[in-house]
């Protein structure tokens, strides 16, 4: 599995001749550290996560990606590894469901490419006491890669996290308006410059409903940022200056910077999207557009 430059041949000679021995002769036991940093290619550190479940057994799981990240995976490359005894199966059931919750629930640009790759393996060598609390350990490392995935893309300033609920569809549906809200240029910039122009949100989830869902009703939705409710009963909820700096304050604390080497906090810009009644419930992530993505991307091959 691999990814880079759409159309590029592999240099497969130097790869097998060079490459693949160095790998050979460099491998341990001790860290996955070195594997999550030696897989980076834009990305602007190694992501990392581990779970160890109550006897002992562990998940370790490492991934790269910045750019091209829309689902299905696209431009990204996950590795999941355990010490557990399970059936393959049972393994594969439980990474496709933690992929749709997961990798298959973000977007950092709304493009997509032509190589992505999730692998989980198992090594066998402990007894799985619950194969419930494997599933919950894999779904957390799954979801804090993914997470990682966003935070660390190409010039993301902030991560946004669209909590769905009540969707009038299936969760498929709810992912591709998640992705549609989070993949609005007019939403990502806004968010960009700590910008609550909450009619961006609401114009761009009327946009997919429009178009896909032109029969369902959204008379009981309600939208809030940052927890505050900015629509509700089918008109806006704002209440003057003081509210504009609350909302430009949950998104000026959510805020990266733009060429940290690490994360300096795991934050969010929280927006939530509420149907009534019942229907299906989601979670999305996506980031913001800024400048440096730009730049980033106009300079890629040189």
């Amino acid at each position: 599995s691999s990814t880079g430059v759409i159309g590029w041949r592999l240099p497969a000679k130097e790869l097998a001749e060079d490459v693949v021995p160095r790998a050979i002769e460099a491998l341990q036991s001790d860290s996955a550290y070195s594997a999550a940093e030696a897989i980076m290619t834009t990305d602007r550190y190694p992501k990392l996560r581990s779970k160890t479940l109550s006897n002992g057994v562990r998940i370790v799981g490492v991934a790269k990606g910045a750019g091209m990240i829309e689902p299905n995976m696209a431009t990204m490359l996950g590795y999941l590894m355990t010490d557990a005894k399970i059936k393959r199966d049972s393994l594969q059931a439980m990474l496709t469901e933690a992929c749709n919750k997961s990798f298959n629930s973000i977007s950092i640009d709304g493009d997509e490419s032509t190589s992505d790759t999730v692998v989980a393996i198992a090594s066998g060598l402990k007894d799985l006491d619950s194969e419930d609390e494997f599933k919950e350990a894999l779904f957390e490392v799954c979801e804090g890669l993914s997470a990682d995935l966003v935070r660390n893309g190409e010039g993301t300033g902030h991560v946004i996290r669209v909590n769905i609920s009540n969707f009038p569809g299936s969760e498929y549906d709810a992912r591709r308006m998640g992705r549609h809200l989070v993949n609005s240029p007019l939403v990502k910039c806004a968010i960009s410059g700590n910008d609550p122009n909450t009619g961006r949100i609401a114009g761009a989830i009327g946009s997919f409903m429009g178009k896909f869902f032109p029969t369902e009703s959204v008379d009981k939705m309600s939208l809030t940022l940052g927890g505050r409710t900015i629509f509700n009963n089918g008109q806006f909820v704002l209440e003057g200056d003081a509210v504009e700096k609350e909302l430009s304050g949950h998104m000026a604390d959510a805020q990266l910077g733009e060429h940290d080497d690490f994360p300096k906090h795991q934050k969010f810009v929280e927006i939530g999207v509420d149907f009534g009644g019942e229907g299906s419930n989601v979670i999305v992530l996506g980031s913001d557009l800024t400048k440096e993505y730009v730049n980033v991307n106009a300079d890629y091959r040189s």
